[in-house]
């Protein structure tokens, strides 16, 4: 990156050569308008030169990738392509900007300098330590106190130290389970949770205000204290409040594990070890910590995706394991596959199945030693399975389920009602909270209770998916599928939009044969939208939004919902069905039409946003 700023005679050339390329429709005007900024104002001058060499070279694809729009403040932050230069992108100015606005915003919530703390942590991918160390200088520059996980550490240890450490804030370097193109900065309020309306709205306003991006020196601030490298201390402590959760019960289980590629290797497997199971494989192939996640199927390290267990579940047959975790990059999501009997084939369980399995394990465990009462609660997002809530009414416990998706709405609802009677908080994209020791989804303490419940089961000759068909015989069939539509750029936008607005106008009339009975629209119709209140850093829904449709058929659990996703340039369509199991049990016919019905599902929401085939 160039330090001096574009000469006179070169600004000039760029700017004649941008005009040349927007008139000719090479560059569309609102990517001319945000390149000729860079071009011109003085903040972004260190960028200039380089923006310029691509408009010198005609780049066009790449500068209008980068510049048609300003990277947005998503789900959780802001998550892109990595770029060196461009508004679109994540790079040095967009993520010290970020990082400066969040401190500029923190401090005009009027909080005293000396509760001016911000902890900061970074996963495996490319640049995460180089964007961490910014952070870390743009935030002591701003006259705060960092707390620095300085190694490959997760997600919700990094949230878990904004809490442990009484910090004002937190920033993650982490794009989870996105593709090695990009990263991003995760930021978290002073709960350890995402931030939510209006402190996000607020953050990027003060993000657009930044002018300059002021850096003190990472080795003089740690010198002096003002960076403090508590990772150990945290590992610690983080592990411990874990390891609590666990249940008494059988551990001799065999498990392969991968991190595939990323972090898991500092929390799955040590809380695994703690808890006292001793036979842990680690996956060799994706041991290494590696943001290009190299033997991952597609190079997306998703345990969402079934086909990144196809080498794991090899691995098992031939090792004798009982059962397979995988975590992402930041190790805040779990993914699992199982033997289907004992000794039988193997099958990925999906984030719903998975979400089942542990509530009914916590509630079972939990109203067998007597401790249930009517303060217990669980949580469940709006496009995560409602079998949770059948399994909650079962033990008597209240379930939270009208929730919009992510964890920043899970973690500012159990603020609001009340951190002390919760028992578990799922999302289907296989995130999971146990306990009140965080406000975000933790891979490490599912995987530990996952461990602990294969292991009880296979000590009375049973699987997890066995378990599975326990709950479908007491509750009924529910069976969901997820399908993701990938629309980049700006033409993607403007299609994501086009879908909704068709399904919004025309919805569909039915769903495999059954009638389409209610629509609910979660951004047009405020009397919907969930509920709260609070007046902490993160805890306010005023100006809530969420772009997301639900199309309820008059067969109760039958349903589609369709919503933009807030972490990657794609449109999501979740189908959900619903059927009674008879006497016979769940048997391969009902799954099979099951599967059938959700196809067909699938088949008539797309049709009705006009989805590309």
């Amino acid at each position: 990156m160039a330090d001096a700023p574009l000469k006179q005679v070169e600004a000039r050339a760029a700017l004649e050569t941008l005009d040349r390329a927007a008139a000719a429709g090479w560059i569309p005007p609102g990517a001319a308008e945000n390149i000729r900024v860079w071009l011109t104002d003085e903040r972004y001058c260190a960028f200039a030169p380089a923006v310029a060499q691509h408009l010198a070279d005609e780049k066009w694809a790449v500068l209008n990738d980068v510049f048609w729009t300003v990277i947005p403040f998503g789900t959780a932050g802001r998550r892109g392509r990595m770029y060196p230069i461009g508004c679109n992108a994540i790079n040095e100015r967009t993520i010290g900007e970020s990082a400066r606005g969040l401190a500029d915003y923190v401090r005009s919530q009027s909080l005293p300098r000396a509760e001016l703390r911000c902890a900061i942590g970074y996963d495996t991918r490319h640049n995460s330590r180089q964007f961490a160390e910014l952070c870390c200088e743009v935030m002591t520059a701003a006259g705060f106190l960092v707390y620095f996980l300085d190694g490959y550490r997760s997600t919700p240890e990094m949230a878990f130290a904004v809490r442990d450490l009484h910090c004002a804030c937190g920033i993650m370097i982490s794009a989870s389970h996105n593709p090695p193109s990009d990263n991003a900065i995760k930021v978290f309020g002073e709960t350890g949770g995402q931030l939510r309306p209006p402190h996000d709205r607020g953050v990027m306003r003060s993000v657009e205000k930044v002018r300059v991006v002021v850096r003190s020196s990472f080795e003089d601030e740690r010198r002096a204290g003002r960076i403090v490298c508590c990772q150990e201390m945290i590992d610690e402590k983080y592990r411990r409040t874990v390891g609590a959760l666990a249940f008494p019960g059988p551990r001799e289980l065999k498990i392969l594990f991968s991190p595939l590629h990323g972090v898991g290797l500092t929390s799955v497997l040590p809380i695994l070890q703690a808890d006292g199971f001793a036979d842990v494989e680690v996956f060799a192939p994706h041991a290494t910590p590696d943001g290009d996640f190299p033997n991952v199927p597609g190079n997306v390290a998703n345990p969402e995706n079934p086909a990144v267990f196809d080498s794991l579940i090899a691995a098992a047959d031939r090792s004798g394991a009982d059962l397979v975790l995988a975590s992402d990059p930041d190790a805040d999501r779990i993914g699992c596959a199982a033997r289907v009997s004992s000794g039988g084939a193997w099958r990925v369980l999906t984030g719903n199945q998975i979400a089942v399995l542990l509530a009914d394990f916590i509630l079972r465990r939990r109203s067998t030693a007597g401790g249930l009462t009517g303060d217990h609660y669980i949580v469940k997002t709006l496009v995560t399975t409602d079998m949770l809530r059948r399994v909650a009414d079962s033990y008597g416990v209240r379930t939270y389920g009208d929730v919009f998706t992510g964890f920043k709405w899970i973690g500012g609802l159990i603020d609001d009602v009340g951190p002390a009677g919760l028992l578990f908080a799922a999302e289907e994209a296989h995130g999971y909270l146990l306990g009140a020791y965080a406000r975000d989804k933790d891979g490490a303490a599912a995987a530990m209770l996952l461990a602990e419940l294969a292991a009880e089961l296979k000590a009375c000759g049973m699987t997890l998916h066995q378990q599975l068909d326990r709950l479908y015989e007491q509750v009924g069939y529910y069976a969901e599928v997820t399908v993701s539509q990938t629309l980049p750029g700006a033409a993607g936008i403007s299609e994501m939009r086009a879908m909704m607005d068709r399904l919004r106008g025309t919805p569909p009339q039915a769903l495999a044969g059954k009638k389409v009975a209610r629509v609910r629209d979660y951004l047009r119709d405020p009397s919907i939208r969930p509920r709260s209140s609070g007046a902490s850093l993160d805890a306010s829904l005023d100006g809530a939004e969420c772009d997301l449709l639900f199309f309820d058929t008059d067969c109760e659990g039958n349903a589609a919902a369709v919503r933009p996703s807030g972490t990657e340039p794609k449109l999501k369509f979740y189908l959900f069905a619903r059927r009674p199991v008879s006497a016979a049990g769940v048997t391969d016919e009902l799954r099979r039409e099951v599967a059938e019905q959700l196809a067909q599902m699938q088949k008539d929401v797309l049709q009705a946003a006009g989805a590309p085939a």
